[in-house]
Order: structure tokens, then sequence, then C-alpha cells
């Protein structure tokens, strides 16, 4: 019995020792490919040395020297495997529509519930599809978009005129029927101007349908496709085709984008502190060769702070930004963003929420591996999203505070800066910013008026269809999604029937929503169970006991 009962004893740990082997995660390795990497060094100091004066000759001549060794590409959100998944990771965080999440209705005993409020209908004004004598309707082309944080909203696509500002075009936008979140209580759809994703089965993003060479339907082909962006305390102003130059206080300075699908740039560096000299660093980078891409950033309107990591990015850093803020943490202290070698500063009060003596620093979601640039950047910067060439571009100068916004749409022309595209089409993988160069060109800036509801949500009107009904909407910089509500008990039998069942089945803003969200399990037969390697050590230590046992009876 004694040695029976002894191998029982060895076998359980045996077994311990299989199940911790077979739940450990080892530890990502990751290694740096970094090809030519003193001749991107070399082309970092030449760019960095030139001036708006110097002959970009030079630095073709350079870059057609050395085009076999420059071996990064262009777009590492893409090319790269590590960075792609960085790149992702800030995407999903920024608001792009994520793994869906399952909802069910919950019980009175539930306490998970995704909302502290429901969602109202009767607050938003709703598209009247049989008012517009050009609405089409594409019922063949649903969606159902799920949030991270647990949103949902659910509709058709469609088409008809689009008016924005001083231009309108034909246009394709969502008709959502349904929605279960309170962040759209009194407003009326979302009104996305981001980046058109690989695959996606959502419309085309306005802007792109509006400034579409093809479309024969619109005025707005001389539009050219960028916008910029800034904000207030208390009011914001989007500017289509480019920037009015009254609305920056020095230079506009440009970066290419890392991504050609999210208005991504690397952060090179985070440091926080009284001044720059004594400021201490929050990207600790462990490689070199890391920090040339620097930590994936989304320039996102639809973040009100300053999220940062937290934890060290896979193994990217040697230490945790948020932890080494809420370390140093400390009234009166500022922060400093390295952007393609070139430093912003976040002042105190740009970042830190007297009202509410909040800290508007948030640390980011668990897999989120990068930063997001929210609100308490655009209230310091105008920030220009070029999307004329197939990768973005990123253009930021500081805000003039003097300047008046507009309240009513205000179509002007300008000779702008605008990108060095000569000098930036030369870089690849390095960040740089490059200044503005002139043109004498006159380009049309359409000024439109936003409102900043207490620097969490920006809001924007828009109208639609023949006659045209006017629309409030979130405006986002980090969302493709163009959609209005609209009432699905009024919609045309024509196009009911053409929408699945379960859309007029279910009404999700009824719903009791919960968080389908789990905890890890504790140390329970529910995870024994769902361990193979447990469960077949569980059958063998059951067998070792009943031989036991039989043995004892025997010897009785």
């Amino acid at each position: 019995v004694r040695d029976a009962m002894m191998s029982s004893k060895l076998l359980v740990v045996l077994c311990l020792s299989l199940a911790v082997a077979a739940h450990a995660v080892p530890a990502k390795i990751h290694t740096d490919v970094d090809t030519g990497k003193e001749a991107r060094k070399d082309a970092s100091d030449i760019f960095a040395e030139q001036d708006t004066r110097d002959d970009v000759v030079a630095l073709q001549n350079f870059e057609s020297s050395h085009s076999d060794e420059m071996a990064r590409d262009a777009l590492p959100c893409k090319s790269d495997p590590a960075f792609k998944l960085m790149c992702a990771s800030v995407s999903r965080a920024a608001g792009a529509h994520m793994r869906a999440r399952k909802f069910r209705v919950a019980d009175e005993k539930s306490s998970n519930k995704l909302f502290d409020e429901a969602y109202r209908p009767s607050d938003s004004r709703h598209f009247q599809v049989d008012k517009s004598s050009t609405f089409v309707p594409q019922g063949s082309q649903t969606f159902d978009l799920n949030y991270a944080d647990g949103s949902h909203l659910r509709g058709f696509s469609g088409v008809d005129q689009v008016f924005m500002g001083s231009y309108k075009a034909t246009s394709p936008f969502g008709v959502v029927t349904d929605c279960n979140s309170p962040d759209f209580n009194g407003v009326d759809g979302i009104l996305g101007f981001g980046l058109p994703k690989t695959g996606s089965d959502l419309p085309t993003p306005v802007l792109f349908a509006m400034t579409d060479d093809e479309n024969k339907d619109t005025n707005a082909k001389n539009l050219e496709r960028k916008f910029s962006f800034f904000s207030t305390d208390d009011a914001a102003e989007v500017q289509l085709g480019g920037y009015d130059p009254a609305t920056v206080s020095d230079t506009m300075w440009y970066t290419p984008a890392l991504s050609d699908e999210d208005f991504i740039v690397g952060a090179s560096s985070l440091t926080f502190g009284h001044s720059p000299s004594n400021a201490v660093e929050l990207l600790k980078f462990k490689s070199t060769s890391q920090k040339q891409y620097g930590a994936p950033s989304i320039m996102d309107s639809g973040t009100s702070c300053l999220v940062i990591p937290a934890d060290n990015m896979q193994g990217q850093l040697s230490n945790v930004p948020w932890d080494d803020f809420a370390a140093k943490w400390e009234k009166g202290k500022n922060f400093w963003l390295t952007i393609g070698q070139k430093t912003w500063e976040i002042p105190f009060e740009s970042w830190y929420l007297a009202e509410s003596d909040q800290t508007c620093v948030q640390p980011s979601p668990a897999g989120m591996q990068g930063l997001l640039v929210g609100d308490v950047f655009f209230r310091q910067y105008v920030v220009e999203f070029d999307m004329t060439a197939q990768r973005p571009i990123i253009g930021i100068a500081p805000l003039n505070k003097q300047y008046q916004l507009v309240k009513q749409p205000a179509l002007a022309e300008f000779e702008l800066d605008r990108a060095p595209k000569s000098k930036l089409t030369l870089l690849r993988g390095d960040e740089i910013m490059y200044p503005a160069e002139h043109s004498e060109k006159l380009t049309q800036v359409d000024r439109i008026p936003i409102v900043n509801q207490k620097g969490t949500q920006y809001f924007m009107d828009v109208g639609i269809g023949t006659p045209r009904q006017t629309f409030t909407v979130i405006f986002d910089t980090g969302s493709t999604v163009f959609g209005v509500f609209a009432n699905k008990a009024d919609l045309p039998g024509s196009i009911k029937n053409q929408l699945p069942g379960y859309y007029f089945s279910e009404n999700l803003h009824s719903l009791a929503q919960v968080s389908a969200t789990t905890q890890a399990a504790p140390w329970t037969m529910s995870r024994v169970a769902s361990s193979p390697v447990l469960s077949g050590c569980l059958l063998a230590f059951n067998g070792v006991l009943v031989a036991v046992a039989a043995m004892v009876v025997r010897r009785r």
C-alpha cells in the first residue's frame, strides 16, 4: 500500500508539472531584422539637416545609390509582422469594430451590465426614407457592427444626396435601424472620417465618395482629399481641403503615416516632467531599431485623453509607461511627445481636467501595444490628414489660440503650405518630419463648425436626401462608418422584405445588455475538464486510487 501511495504521489507531481507546462505561455521572442541599418542612419542624418531651401535632388541621389540597402518597406504596419500586430492592436482600441461580443438577455440577478442607462431612440431624429425622392435602398447589404465597449449598431446600406458644409454629392451611407448604446442618446448617427479598410463591406467613406473622379453627381471634384481638425474647450472645427493658415501660429510639419488604413504615426519618445531637461522617459525601448519605428500611435478625435501602454508592449519596452507615470504623477508637469524626430509639448492644462480634478491620461486596454493620441493633443495643435496619395500624410502645427472658430460653414480660397511629397516619398520606415512647402496655387478650404461636448465627443451637422433632412452626428477620425438612424417600423414594405427577419423580432435597445467577457477561472473542476492533459492525469490518478483501494480490501 505504501508503495502504491508513493506512486500515486509521484503521479500527482508529474500531472501538476504537465498541467503547468500545458498552460504556460512561452515568452514571445522578437527578432529585429534590420538590413541596411547604417544606410538608414546615414539617410536620417542627411534628412535631419535639410531645410526648406535645400535641393531635393541630393536626397534623390542618396536614395538611388543606397536603394539596395534601404530594405525597410514604407508601410511597416503591413510588411513587418511584429509591427503589424502592434498597429492592429491600436487600431482596434481606437474604435474600429472588433471581434463581436455576445449579447444575451440579462436576468434580474445579473450585475455585469454593459451600460448604466439604455439607448433612447426617441431622443434622436430619424431619416425618413419615404420622404426623399433620391433615396436608393440597398437592402441586401446589411451590417451588424460590434464595438469594443459593447456598442452594437445594425442596419443596411443606402445611397442618397449627402450635404456636408458647402459640398454635396451622391454617396453611400448606413441606415441604422437598431442601436443599444447610450452614447448615441440625443444624436442622430455617426460620421467617420477614417480611411477605408481592405476587405471591408462598409459603405465608402463619405469624403472619398465626394472626391471620387468617377462620381458624376458631386460638386466636390476639385476638393482635395484632405482635412484638418482642432479643438478648444467648448468648440472644434474641421476644415475640408486642407487648413486655413490663420489657424496655425507656426510652420506645419509633415510625416508619412505608417499604415494606409489608419492615421498611425510612430512615437519614439514620451517624456513627463516639469521641463524637458528633467523629464522622465516613459517609452524605454530595448531595441534601437524598434525606436526608429516608435510605438504605433493613432491620432484619434474619438479618444478624449492620452492613452499610454499599461504593460511593456510584449517585451518591446524595459518599463511599463503607465506605472512610471503613476509613480511620477504631480500637478504642473507636462508631456513631450516625439514624432518623426520632432517633439510636441502637451502642457499640464491640456491633460489635467481642473473642474473634475482628474487626469485625462489613461492606461491602455489589455493587448494594446501603442498609444492613442486624443483630444488633449487636438486642443494644442492643428492636425492635417492628407489622403491624396495611397500613403496618408499627417501634418502637425501649433494652434493659433487667437483664431476665432466659425459659427457657420465658410468656404474660402487660400495659398496653402502643403506637404513636401517629393521629400516624403524618400522615407522608408524611419519617421522624419519635414516643414511644409509653400504653394501659390489657390486651394478651396471649407471650414465647418463642430460642437465639443466637454472634450469627450464632437458633433457635426450633415444633410441627407431630397429635400434635405438635417442630422447631428458624432464626428470621429478613427472610424469609417457614416450612418444615421431610421425607424424600422416606418420602412416601406419593399425594404422590409429585403431585410433579415431578426431585424424586426429583436430590439437591441430594449435588451438588457451584459458583457460576455469572463475572468480567469479559479482552480476548479471546470478548468480541469477544459484541459486534455489534466483530464488524462485525473483518469490515471483515479485508476491508481482504485488499485490502492483494491489492495487494501484484499489485505483485509
